[in-house]
């Protein structure tokens, strides 16, 4: 199976600390410095032998398109991971990565290995990389004990995933930490403070408005598994919930 990552990355310097770094974890990286290149190289070809890459980093500001845009194309025609290197900590500019299909954001200057496991965590949600083995842990264990069980969810924590009535929920990492905030607290409010303190406790420069903008897309993958129910909970002026029956 291809382990190749696609690097979308117009300074040579970063691009090859990134290359080193998936390289000593038996990634095979792949280097081009334009967004064009990098669609060209993303959209399957008949006749073409060349493995497509299984995730991208890519670069917000690009010489020829924003990285934003090179997003939004992808999306109409692969649902490839991208994680989104930004040197800019504008909360609007985060929000439209993520609307638009982005599966996580890293702010330069960044450790290349914290990028790099979180291209292994992301990649072990979508079954590229093995995944440690089966352990049948749901959402009971990591709940106080007598605490209601959400029983239509199941945590798999070494996978970092979650399953909504048995189906796998795909969701991005910060989607997966605030679920599993909620999930560890069923029936409780959890201001948007808190959540931020659990969720975001690694990004400082996140605004709260960036937890209603995660609770709005998880509700949608949600309602793709269930449309007849919202377990999420608002709260106004006090925070979210996740119902516990």
């Amino acid at each position: 199976m291809s382990k190749t990552v696609l690097i979308v990355e117009d300074e040579q310097a970063i691009a090859d600390s990134i290359a080193y770094a998936l390289r000593t974890d038996g990634f095979t990286p792949r280097h081009v410095m334009l967004g064009e290149q990098a669609l060209a190289l993303l959209r399957p070809t008949p006749g073409d032998a060349a493995p497509l890459p299984v995730l991208v980093v890519l670069d917000v500001g690009l010489p020829d398109m924003s990285g934003l845009e090179v997003c939004r194309r992808l999306r109409q025609f692969s649902e490839v991971p991208v994680i989104f290197l930004t040197a800019r900590s504008d909360e609007i500019d985060r929000i439209v990565g993520l609307e638009i299909g982005a599966d996580d954001y890293v702010t330069k200057p960044f450790s290349p290995r914290e990028l790099v496991a979180r291209i292994r965590v992301i990649l072990r949600r979508a079954g590229v990389v093995q995944k440690p083995p089966e352990t049948g842990m749901t959402i009971a264990a990591a709940v106080p004990p007598g605490a209601p069980v959400p029983a239509r969810f199941e945590l798999r924590a070494l996978e970092a995933r979650v399953l909504f009535h048995g189906q796998p929920l795909d969701l991005t990492r910060y989607e997966y930490l605030l679920l599993k905030a909620l999930l560890e607290h069923p029936g409780h409010v959890l201001s948007r403070a808190q959540l931020m303190e659990r969720v975001w406790s690694g990004a400082p420069d996140t605004l709260e408005r960036t937890v209603d903008a995660h609770v709005k897309s998880l509700r949608a993958k949600l309602r793709t598994v269930d449309a007849q129910v919202d377990p999420i909970h608002t709260h106004r002026g006090l925070g979210y919930s996740l119902a516990g029956a």
